[in-house]
């Protein structure tokens, strides 16, 4: 779909191009690949937005909200994809489609609607420069079809934010490397879409059968995350010295009960929502009053938000941090990156490398919840210095000055997402690694595999490895899962429901009638990983773009990880590992011409490559 031209057209692949890149990243990578020119403009018409399903989402299981978008990101200069459940996915399958490519720019403001095989391009004037909320109901008023679902890119996308997120229903959101950005860049402010197809199903007896045994059989495994969401973790955290504090100077925050699911739970949740087909509703809905008044329809804080907003930036008042969950939804903010930028502001500030007359009269001292709200719209707005926190923490430290980079937490100028390094460490060599910047979905979490791991045991990993390690076991943990993870950003599922790779497997098989198995699908991982990498060094990145921040290295003084970090020798050994491992170059990071024939992408390492 061409927004300059206005031109429409539809791609019908073959089942082998589905099969091999498979959906999802897999797609985004792909497509980014082929289509864009070296050195493009993130923010320029010649990017393209790519929203991608997987062959599972769609289906009636749990999980099966899950969608990607991707394309240059305007923050890193790198791949950028993100990742969201919701029903707006679901709802584009019925409506006919695996993906929607949007290319150029339109001169005016627009909003794209999908219906049932048809596509068309709307004068979005009457959308551009609302809330979230005001947009769905105006495009739900101007289509005439209540039942819709709405992709938006928020006022902080029409206002180029470099960390603008899209969000589907206002709170399910793709948060990171600034989609939200691209998508305002290109005068698009929503894809509307309405579908009343079928899904098809090779076995849907099958998938019917999978569905119930989760919802029944395996309740046990999800009621928590029902009960508390995704923040009910925020203790233990705290006391295992993984909670970021003050942007990320500590690992304990004295307010954490304060902030906890289980305080949410019991003061300020309204109800639990879902994804579709979902029987967890992990989601939260919450509602306060004065001071903050917070809206119902902007949802609640997931974990990622409350520490972002919260320990991070020293707050334990938990109807602030809703407060601050609403406004970034409300105007299309990444909550993580918004979060670590206010929380660097405000280290800036105690440090005296800012003061209060540079930051417009805000008194952003750690611990101030006005300070945070107010410096969230300034940022959504670029007003004020919330146009230089806009551009994200590295390009604004380089800016600032004053050794302000050193606790600008970031990788590839993406900031850090709510997990320790220093406890899990095999988790900051992923960090390091991603090619999006920082990132903790395509990742592990080494506390998971302390005392063994089921689904490490699928890997032939057969033993506990501990989470300070970062030995030839760690390293090849990492190489699997990695692979593994990133085949989850391919198929459309939430790695929150629990499914097994049996499950996996068995559910791709019964959706789409291939003979697949588990090797296959981790490949289709390591396919889309190795693309995006590929991709990124075509744009000029090298191994010397896969570090830590300096603070990483830097052990608490205090707690249970008292004296305990990686070393920069450590990190670079395991990275060179890691690319040894992955049949990359172990000075370079660039995958062999071998590694390429076998993964049959030799045309994409030539295209990095510029032959």
């Amino acid at each position: 779909m061409n927004l300059t031209d206005g031109s429409i057209a539809v791609e019908t692949p073959e089942e082998s191009f589905y099969r091999k890149y498979f959906g999802g990243t897999g797609f985004i990578a792909y497509y980014l690949l082929k289509q864009l020119p070296k050195g493009v403009d993130p923010l320029g018409p010649e990017n393209n937005l790519i929203f991608a399903l997987g062959p599972m989402t769609g289906h009636p299981l749990a999980g099966s909200g899950r969608n990607s978008v991707g394309a240059k990101s305007p923050l890193t200069g790198a791949i950028g994809f993100s990742e969201a459940g919701g029903f707006w996915g679901p709802e584009l399958k019925k409506a006919g489609f695996d993906a929607v490519i949007i290319e150029g720019k339109s001169e005016k403001p627009c909003y794209i609607y999908i219906h049932d095989g048809q596509a068309e391009i709307l004068d979005g004037r009457s959308v551009w420069g609302r809330t979230t909320g005001e947009v769905e109901d105006i495009i739900k008023q101007e289509t005439g079809e209540p039942r819709v679902r709405v992709a938006q890119c928020g006022i902080a996308g029409e206002k180029k934010v470099r960390y603008a997120c899209v969000l589907n229903d206002i709170f399910h959101a793709y948060g990171r490397a600034g989609m939200g950005a691209v998508m305002g860049s290109k005068n698009l402010r929503a894809i509307a879409v309405r579908g009343t197809q079928d899904v098809p199903e090779e076995e849907p007896q099958k998938i019917l059968e999978l569905a119930r045994t989760m919802a029944t059989d395996r309740k046990e495994e999800w009621e928590e995350l029902k009960d508390t969401g995704t923040s009910g973790g925020v203790v233990s955290l705290h006391t295992q010295s993984a909670l970021p504090t003050r942007n990320f100077q500590f690992g304990q925050f004295d307010g954490n009960e304060k902030i906890s699911g289980q305080t949410m739970r019991d003061t300020v949740l309204l109800n639990r929502d879902n994804c579709y087909a979902c029987p967890i509703n992990c989601k939260r809905v919450v509602k306060t009053g004065d001071p903050y008044n917070v809206d119902p329809r902007y949802g609640g804080p997931e974990y990622e938000t409350v520490a972002a907003l919260g320990s991070t930036c020293g707050i334990d008042d938990l109807p602030a941090v809703c407060k601050g969950n609403e406004l970034c939804n409300a105007f299309g903010l990444d909550t993580i990156s918004a979060g670590v930028c206010v929380g660097f502001a405000m280290e800036c500030y105690e440090r005296g490398i800012l003061t209060r007359e540079q930051l417009d009269g805000v008194d952003a001292r750690f611990g101030n919840p006005h300070g945070m709200l107010a410096l969230l719209e300034k940022i959504a707005r670029r007003e004020g210095v919330g146009d230089l926190l806009a551009e994200g923490t590295l390009r604004a430290a380089r800016k600032i000055g004053g050794g302000s980079e050193d606790f600008a937490m970031q990788v590839k100028g993406q900031e850090i997402p709510m997990h320790e390094p220093r406890l899990k460490m095999g988790l900051g060599i992923g960090y390091a690694l991603s090619p999006t910047g920082a990132d903790h979905c395509h990742n592990i979490h080494d506390t998971g595999y302390v005392k063994g791991s089921r689904s490490a045991r699928s890997y032939g990993i057969l033993d506990p490895i501990p989470a300070e390690d970062l030995g030839p076991q760690k390293v090849r943990l990492l190489a699997y899962m990695l692979s593994r993870r990133h085949f989850g950003n391919c198929v459309g599922l939430c790695d929150f429901v629990g499914w097994q790779d049996d499950d996996v497997v068995t559910m791709v098989r019964a959706a789409t009638g291939w003979n697949c198995n588990l090797w296959e699908l981790v490949k289709v991982g390591e396919r889309a990983m190795t693309l995006a990498r590929l991709f990124n060094i075509r744009e000029g990145f090298t191994d010397k773009d896969d570090i830590l921040p300096k603070r990483f290295y830097e052990p608490f003084l205090t707690g249970p990880i008292a004296g305990v970090a990686p070393t920069l020798e450590q990190v670079e050994k395991a990275k060179r590992d890691y690319y040894e491992m992955m049949g990359w170059d172990r000075n370079t990071g660039i995958p062999g011409r071998a590694k390429a024939m076998e993964l049959d992408i030799e045309w994409a390492l030539d295209a990095a490559l510029g032959k």
